[in-house]
């Protein structure tokens, strides 16, 4: 037997796998052989025992193997040969696609399992759709306001790399807490006419500490003390 027991029991137990690696062990033993003219006793028994490899194990696994033509007996070594191995590299060129998908699929899978165990924020849609929705507002509240254009500048370029960085899961919160900061410059310099700015950015400060919250597991309506202290101020 050229295939081992224990390779034979793995190939029944991943079928589709297991046929692609019948295929190419065949095809190695037979261009890894020694150059001769036409094929011998051995190489027949090789490509043979593959093929039957091949299709017991579709057949245990109802694998239709139809659309691939089976290789014809005949009395001639070279004719059975050069049909069996057409037979065993067409298996290997369809099936291989699929064993690669799934390995793909396997990878991506484990790697998001990964992703997925480090911490991290996660923001609801609806209020990611919300933040979209402010971080607007507030570029087109800028534009009206009286802040010198090199301020405005500033402002609309943090914004835009808040609103590039913006995901459904983020790793910390700083760019959003950021913002408070501005806003106590902005009432400072402007009065009341900030009003809709600093409403704006306090919505967003709200959404990020509920969803900060929810993440540490702070019980439910749990107020950001820093929030309600410049409520207060």
């Amino acid at each position: 037997m050229f295939f081992e027991e224990e390779f034979v029991i793995w190939a029944d137990e991943n079928p589709i796998e297991g046929i692609v690696e019948i295929s190419k062990k065949a095809i190695s033993m037979i261009e890894e052989g020694p150059d001769s003219e036409g094929w011998n006793e051995q190489e027949l028994e090789l490509v043979w025992e593959a093929v039957g490899l091949i299709k017991m194990i579709a057949e245990d696994n109802e694998i239709d193997l139809g659309f691939i033509t089976s290789p014809k007996i005949s009395g001639d070594i070279s004719e059975n040969c050069r049909s069996a191995m057409e037979f065993i590299r067409s298996i290997r060129d369809h099936y291989i696609k699929d064993v690669m998908s799934a390995k793909l699929e396997s990878l991506q899978s484990n790697y998001k399992h990964i992703l997925r165990k480090r911490f991290a924020y996660e923001f609801s849609e609806g209020d990611l759709n919300r933040i979209q929705s402010i971080i607007n507002e507030l570029r087109e509240n800028l534009t009206t306001c009286s802040l010198s254009d090199e301020h405005k500048r500033r402002l609309m370029i943090r914004l835009e790399n808040l609103q590039s960085e913006l995901h459904k899961r983020v790793s910390d919160m700083d760019r959003f807490y950021g913002l408070l900061g501005d806003a106590g410059v902005v009432l400072g310099k402007l009065g009341t006419e900030a009003k809709p700015l600093v409403d704006r950015i306090k919505e967003l400060a709200s959404i990020v500490w509920n969803t900060q919250a929810r993440a540490e597991e702070l019980p439910s309506g749990t107020h950001n003390p820093m929030l309600e202290n410049d409520s207060e101020s």
